[in-house]
């Protein structure tokens, strides 16, 4: 392996979970569902990021409380989470910029993805570690139903993406005008979002 290719293997990755949303159509907040906010976090630990931030909002107090006891994990309180998830993005990425100088990039998912993988970080971080430039990178999961998360955001287009980063638009419109890798993940069937409450039993 190369000296460029050791490097990109050995990146140092965070991790954002955005879970401050109001859950409106779920009738509560989707960090307060089951087990979903906890079982967010220790994936993204299981594939090794470090440290990962969980951006909460809606009912913070009550979130925080269903977080695991990790040091790796980091809560940050979005302020402004009502506008949309662009600001608990913006949140994450202010808070990775001004404490984690040794970061190369992020990866980030979402709270309502109860049936997310630890593969599918994986081949994320496997994609843009395997890029000549990690911090200049970007990479989206590409599951059976089309584009999705875990998304790695290179510490290159923090600053960008948080100037441009508004309502609920997240880091699409800076994904829209740039080049982008891809992790195949159609395989994993983990990539669609629960936007409201079943019946009788939610996911696990």
């Amino acid at each position: 392996m190369t000296s460029a290719g050791r490097a990109g293997a050995d990146a140092r990755a965070a991790g954002i979970l955005l879970a401050a949303g109001a859950g409106s159509r779920m009738g509560r907040p989707k960090a307060l569902v089951d087990d979903w906010l906890a079982r967010a976090a220790r994936l993204q630990m299981a594939a090794g990021l470090d440290p990962v931030v969980v951006v909460l909002g809606a009912r913070a107090d009550e979130a925080l409380a269903r977080l695991p006891g990790d040091p790796r994990v980091v809560p940050v309180v979005a302020r402004e989470w009502a506008s949309g998830q662009s600001a608990s993005l913006r949140a994450g990425l202010r808070w990775l910029a001004a404490h984690a100088d040794g970061v190369v990039g992020a990866v980030v998912s979402l709270v309502d993805l109860p049936r997310m993988r630890v593969e599918a970080f994986e081949r994320v971080l496997a994609v843009a570690r395997g890029a000549a430039d990690p911090a200049g990178a970007l990479v989206r999961a590409r599951h059976a139903e089309g584009p999705g998360h875990p998304v790695w955001l290179g510490r290159a287009h923090w600053a960008a993406i948080v100037a441009g980063a508004h309502g609920d638009e997240g880091a699409r419109g800076h994904l829209a005008t740039h080049p982008v890798r891809w992790a195949d993940c159609r395989d994993l069937a983990c990539g669609r979002d629960v936007d409201r409450r079943p019946g009788h039993q939610l996911p696990r």
